[in-house]
């Protein structure tokens, strides 16, 4: 049973955590930025897949499924900090199940994620792809099960590894192909087939493809084949997460 005091604790916690880091939430953007201003100026505006949109434009979706991805997996790391303070230690001694457990660090990581979000909104708003409000506010809305999702993978590592060094060559080796082959970058529409194939089982893809469907009206797959695909990968996720923090527990 989860014990929503318990998560709202956990969570106000992690958001304390996140806002005193601010230079944590400025140097996450700095690669979504790099992708958007030099790669996106430097192709030719011509090759967006989409008409009536610039290559800058048609990528800016993309990039902002990249910044919920890296700051929502790296979250993982917060778990093996909490193992070195003892924190963890105390809260698994607690009165309150795994489950509670894993939804609080889940809410808190999903925070993170969001603010960053908004971030990347109001700049592409003012520099990049004008949104009405209602496309901002299906954007956030949309954030909120992606974050969940990929905060889930970042938190089950985070609880199998036991060195920081560890989770940083995991989190590099996964990250990145998760990025690459969602089609952030390109349209799958023209890509090889082996790309194609893989990209059915990178659930970056269907992010990508539904916040291309709400700010460019187009997409690679259907609106309810993201949403059918997004919310099955929230609930593997979910699965694994539980699973992994219950043998967290043993291990303590």
């Amino acid at each position: 049973m989860i014990n929503f005091n318990a998560v709202y604790a956990l969570l106000l916690r992690e958001a304390k955590i996140f806002l005193r880091e601010k230079e944590r939430i400025i140097s996450i953007l700095i690669s979504p930025l790099l992708f958007l201003f030099v790669m996106g100026k430097g192709m030719a505006e011509g090759q967006s897949p989409v008409p009536g949109f610039t290559y800058q434009q048609y990528i800016f979706p993309g990039i902002m499924a990249m910044v919920i991805l890296f700051t929502s997996i790296t979250y993982g790391l917060y778990i093996i900090w909490d193992k070195r303070l003892d924190f963890l230690k105390e809260v698994l001694a607690a009165p309150i199940s795994r489950a509670t457990l894993f939804f609080g660090k889940s809410l808190g990581g999903m925070l993170g994620a969001l603010i960053e979000t908004l971030l990347l909104l109001v700049i592409g708003a003012f520099f990049i792809l004008p949104q009405n409000p209602l496309q901002v506010l299906l954007c956030l809305l949309a954030a909120f099960p992606i974050s969940y999702m990929i905060t889930n993978m970042g938190l089950t590592i985070g609880a199998r590894m036991k060195s920081m060094e560890g989770f940083g060559l995991v989190m590099s080796f996964l990250t990145w192909p998760l990025f690459f082959f969602s089609g952030a970058l390109f349209d799958l529409a023209g890509a090889a087939p082996y790309i194609k194939v893989i990209s059915l089982f990178d659930p970056v893809t269907y992010c990508v493809d539904l916040f291309r469907i709400i700010m460019l009206g187009k997409g690679y797959f259907t609106l309810w084949t993201d949403l059918g695909a997004i919310a099955l990968f929230c609930l593997i996720t979910t699965a694994l997460g539980v699973a992994a923090f219950g043998k967290l527990q043993q291990e303590k």
